[in-house]
């Protein structure tokens, strides 16, 4: 008998998927759990970290946001400084060389903004393993930039027509490849999302963040930090660094999810402010649904964002209270990207700006030596069509 417990984080999680998944899915907690205890995979897994993607990334201490917002210390994690410009390359290396420890050759994996398509495409070139990308049409318009990257780096990007042409369509297109090519295909989940072990697994390789940063703040002469906010979308990078600080009491967590323009349905991807529990891609999380209980239709300005569902993690740190989620709009997202581009000459991802935003109105609040760490999850220059558009700027 199976200890199912493990799937699980509190009533959240577990394994909703057709039986001919469950093997395969078994198989996967099976190799994660002998490569987590392997030291030559954490080795390998160290090595590409610091060599090929040049963690660690470092703690930057943002002065002129700190004087400009309030008394406080704002610290920025920039992941943005990765390889491939994002967090979204410490999940993807760790899990190829799992797929690698498995024999598989092909590589699928959904994409939204394209930051996750693009780390992926990077690490199967790198292993040099066929790599298939599904990606919602709408999402391909508005991130023709990293389309083309992947493209570049040698993968075949597949457009997703059904339902709203985004992530979730895009998650449920790469879901019916895998069941269909079970044996050659490794499925390279983005976020800390899914059916056990992908959104434990997931969160694992992102934890380097919140350890890099414990590290970094004590080499700095700080103590814990006050507070620590990061985007949520279906969360990754928000574990990756809530993770370090979850039993830190003092750390208030806070998580930023896509307000859009409004809070009415279909406007706002605000999944744990506005969502229920249900089921969705394979586990029990909260997630958004109209009056019949189907999945509703999700929006953000970001594509990164614009998900109707939540990992499973989020919401049980949500119905414990031990992390606050807060919906930032569209709006306050693009006056944030604008602040932290002509005040720090760094250029947020639309993602990132959610989590800019949020911490401004936590500045403005803070007293003096409070210590503030925003994950600076990824870099814009993939949303500057996206945001021209909306400032009516001409490029």
């Amino acid at each position: 008998m199976k200890d199912t417990k493990k799937w699980y984080f509190g009533s959240y999680g577990g394994r909703f998927v057709p039986d001919s998944l469950m093997a395969p899915l078994e198989e996967l907690s099976e190799a994660y759990e002998n490569c987590k205890s392997d030291p030559t995979f954490r080795e390998e897994l160290t090595d590409l970290y610091q060599n090929y993607s040049g963690r660690p990334t470092p703690l930057y201490f943002a002065e002129t946001s700190s004087t400009l917002l309030g008394e406080g210390k704002i610290y920025l994690k920039r992941e943005d400084l990765n390889h491939t410009g994002a967090h979204k390359i410490n999940n993807t290396l760790g899990q190829i060389l799992l797929a690698k420890k498995m024999g598989k050759k092909r590589i699928i994996a959904e994409t939204g903004a394209g930051q996750h398509g693009v780390a992926t495409a990077t690490v199967a070139a790198r292993f040099g393993m066929e790599c298939v990308i599904y990606m919602g049409e709408g999402d391909i318009e508005r991130q023709k930039m990293n389309v083309f990257r992947m493209k570049l780096l040698g993968a075949e990007v597949k457009p997703v027509t059904s339902g709203g042409k985004g992530l979730k369509d895009a998650v449920d297109q790469a879901i019916m490849d895998w069941v269909e090519h079970i044996e050659s295909t490794y499925y390279l989940i983005g976020s800390a999302v899914g059916p056990h072990p992908y959104p434990l697994m997931v969160r694992d390789f992102q934890s380097i963040i919140g350890q890099e940063v414990r590290e970094q703040l004590m080499k700095a002469g700080e103590n814990l930090p006050d507070y620590i906010v990061a985007c949520v979308g279906g969360g990754s990078n928000a574990m990756g660094i809530f993770h370090e600080f979850i039993h830190d009491e003092t750390v208030k967590l806070i998580g930023a999810e896509g307000g859009g323009t409004s809070m009415e349905p279909g406007c706002h991807a605000a999944t744990l402010t506005l969502g229920k529990p249900g089921i969705l891609h394979g586990s029990r999380s909260y997630l958004l649904s109209d009056s019949d209980g189907q999945v509703s239709e999700s929006y953000s300005i970001s594509a990164g964002l614009d998900y109707p569902g939540i990992g499973p993690e989020h919401s049980y740190l949500k119905d414990t209270g031990r992390v606050s989620y807060r919906s930032v709009s569209d709006r306050e997202a693009l006056n944030a990207f604008r602040f932290l581009s002509e005040k720090e000459g760094i250029i947020p991802a639309l993602e990132t700006s959610h989590a800019i935003a949020e911490g401004m109105k936590i500045a403005e609040k803070m007293k003096k030596n409070e210590v503030m760490v925003i994950n600076l999850s990824g870099r814009g220059d993939k949303d500057i069509y996206t945001v021209a558009e909306h400032i009516g700027m001409n490029i």
